[in-house]
């Protein structure tokens, strides 16, 4: 059964929705963006009707300023708060929880990748982590997207055909060589998220649609220096679907989010 809660943050009412279950191990959904917990395309309600189904609590809210939620809205950047206190929220509504797996797609699994520590979460599963500054957002796709594109075209023989029929225009073509060659250095916020999975003292999983471009600026990031020690950790786990879809939409795509989130609800138990 699903029902309405809610929770206080920094003073600010903050709405949640808690899918009941049996289990002692449970799922938190956090949104990313600015989306209510519902999620794109009411993905994350569908999600924890599943798991819920399946006997697992799962606790969904609107961090503060979005949805049904109160206070000022700071992006996912200022979302510690709201984090620490949706988890207080879920233990204290599910008595019985022994384990929590958190899960967030986009900036999403970055606000918990960077503010997990010392919470009582045992297992993390990001999707698609964003570690693009917002000055960069505007830029994309980054030089890194773009050469996995073009190397994806090269091997599709449909495409050498385009080029001598001329369906591709070349001078197209020719500016989006010259920026593919352009060195972007890491970001920032790429290099905080690699500092605290090397930090992270739970289980990570890390899942990615292969051709979605957040998910390819993460994996491009994830090849540098910065994310060696979350490399060599055994207990951080990349897989990759061959997907572009950012959310996971479609039969396909969702039944392997299922399939993998319900791995880590396995795993923490």
């Amino acid at each position: 059964m699903r029902r309405l809660t809610g929770f206080d943050c920094a003073g600010a009412w903050c709405a949640a929705s808690l899918d009941e279950g049996d289990t002692a191990t449970g799922l938190l959904i956090v949104s990313g963006g600015n989306e209510i917990r519902s999620g794109a395309h009411a993905g994350q309600a569908a999600l924890a009707a599943h798991f819920a189904a399946l006997g697992h609590p799962v606790f969904r809210y609107d961090r503060r300023g979005v949805g049904e939620s109160e206070g000022e809205n700071g992006g996912f950047e200022s979302a510690a708060a709201d984090l620490a206190a949706a988890v207080a929220a879920f233990r204290a509504e599910v008595p019985h929880l022994e384990h929590i797996v958190a899960f967030g797609n986009c900036d999403a699994a970055s606000a918990l990748a960077l503010f997990h520590a010392g919470l009582a979460i045992d297992r993390l599963v990001l999707a698609n982590p964003w570690v693009i500054e917002a000055a960069d957002a505007d830029d994309l796709p980054a030089p890194a997207t773009i050469r996995s594109r073009y190397w994806a075209r090269l091997k599709n023989p449909r495409s050498l055909i385009d080029l001598f029929t001329g369906r591709i225009d070349l001078r197209k073509l020719f500016a989006g060589l010259v920026r593919a060659t352009r060195h972007q250095p890491a970001s920032a916020l790429s290099g905080r998220v690699a500092a605290a999975l090397h930090a992270a003292n739970l289980p990570v999983s890390i899942l990615l649609a292969a051709r979605d471009t957040t998910a390819m600026a993460f994996a491009a990031a994830w090849k540098g220096s910065a994310f060696d020690g979350a490399r060599n950790r055994p207990d951080v786990a990349m897989t990759v679907l061959d997907s572009a879809s950012h959310s996971f939409a479609g039969t396909d795509d969702r039944q392997w989010l299922l399939d993998e989130i319900g791995k880590a609800l396995t795993a923490a138990r």
